[in-house]
């Protein structure tokens, strides 16, 4: 039994080995000009679908760079469907919308959090940890700052006829920094930047291309908006949150010129915090996020429509556009009008409710276009407060046959209240 699983998990590295190179061939290829399968545009249906007259969607996932960036990092919002643009503060909004830390009322916190990556397949050694955390400058400002690691496990490497070629341990990283302030008692901005590392296979090669190590640079812009309500004699904050994240340089594997974007991001939230007594309060929250980089082009034998590559050099022409053209033609590039723009957009919603704030029960929901990736899945997790520190535990649930990473993974966080020490003295 322990030598088959011994096997079974060897062939699963071997599959994820094999994900890996495909990246990063993907990244340095220039031989991509004939795009995508060729599809049929359906105008009634407003999408492109596959040819033979059955009606199935032509899947058109926008593919980046350094996805890891893109991941939830923290326990709290992974149990509220990956919901964390307005809110309320943490040691861990750096990721969503660093703005928020203007709103802070700790003057010192750090979180720590474990995500396993693909335990139901037996991998041991493939997993993202995040350090998090914020000082406040004073009333009107707050710097934080935040550590991700994505360790991809060790892998055996091969040659292109299938020989060993030693092993390697993948891994990626970011770290970020940014500065939040009040403009008023209701708005804050914030502006954040950051550094990102990915070596997939430094040293490997294909063909006569030798793979190494990718680096990029980015900002992060936020906004934030809080306002108390009264609603039938109960206390309310409705908080309005917008970030534009991983606004950057592209990235590439070799010394070619042809560059690959980072997952630059729009996401747009709004939460409603209902404070029932002393004791019971109950948030709802809702995000919209749409990457902001070019959608991939489809070819088609049909001859009113454009070429992949209108200008014949082998290239792909959506990614030989620049940071700033990819950005703002990702509103209107998709070749499916603006009904795909629409399915490009994932959409969150989470519930978090405390009793005394320091219990509190989450459930969250996820969903992005069958089109566009088809991620549909629950979320659930619990919090506990005491004192000095907290925990937090979230649980995905699928609700397709889409893997998720996390599928029936239990991830859990550590948060830190470093002013308690403070208060009990």
């Amino acid at each position: 039994m322990q030598l088959q699983f011994l096997k079974f998990n060897t062939i699963m590295k071997k599959i994820l080995f094999c994900f890996l190179f495909i990246t990063c061939f993907l990244a340095i290829s220039e031989t991509q000009a004939q795009g995508f399968t060729n599809c049929v545009y359906n105008i009634e249906k407003q999408r492109w679908e596959k040819p033979g007259g059955l009606g199935e969607p032509c899947t058109n996932t926008i593919i980046t760079s350094v996805p890891f960036l893109r991941i939830t990092p923290d326990a709290r919002s992974g149990a509220m469907g990956d919901a964390g643009i307005a809110t309320s503060p943490d040691a861990n909004a750096i990721h969503f919308n660093s703005s928020k830390l203007a709103f802070v009322d700790k003057d010192l916190s750090l979180s720590a959090t474990y995500t396993p990556w693909l335990r139901a397949l037996g991998l041991n050694d493939v997993y993202m940890a995040y350090l998090a955390g914020y000082k406040q400058v004073d009333k009107l400002s707050t710097i934080g700052f935040g550590l991700r690691y994505f360790s991809l496990g060790q892998i055996s490497y091969t040659t292109d006829t299938g020989q060993e070629n030693g092993t390697g341990k993948p891994n990626e990283f970011e770290i970020s920094a940014a500065y939040a302030r009040k403009l008023s008692d209701n708005f804050s901005l914030s502006l954040g930047g950051k550094f990102i590392f990915s070596n997939l296979a430094a040293g490997q090669r294909v063909g006569a291309v030798e793979i190494n190590p990718g680096t990029a640079g980015a900002v992060d812009f936020g906004l934030t908006w809080k306002k108390d309500i009264e609603l039938s004699g109960n206390q309310t904050d409705l908080t309005i949150g917008a970030a534009i994240t991983n606004l950057g340089t592209k990235i590439s594997y070799t010394n070619s010129a042809n560059k690959d974007f980072i997952p630059t991001n729009l996401g747009i939230g709004a939460a409603w915090e209902f404070q029932f007594d002393e004791y019971n309060s109950l948030t709802v929250t809702a995000d919209l996020n749409k990457l902001l980089v070019p959608t991939p082009c489809i070819s088609s034998s049909d001859p009113s429509v454009p070429s992949c590559d209108e200008d014949q050099d082998g290239i792909l022409d959506y990614k030989q556009k620049s940071v700033v053209g990819g950005l703002l033609g990702s509103f209107s590039d998709a070749q499916g009008g603006a009904g795909e723009e629409f399915r490009e957009i994932n959409y969150s919603i989470g519930m978090e409710y405390w009793y005394d704030k320091q219990f509190a029960v989450r459930a969250g929901y996820y969903t992005e276009a069958q089109t566009k990736g088809n991620r549909q899945y629950f979320t659930v997790g619990l919090g506990l407060k005491y004192n000095v520190f907290g925990l937090n535990f979230s649980y995905l649930v699928p609700t397709t046959s889409q893997r998720n990473p996390l599928d029936n993974t239990l991830r859990f966080s550590l948060i830190f209240d470093f002013e308690a020490f403070e208060d009990e003295e």
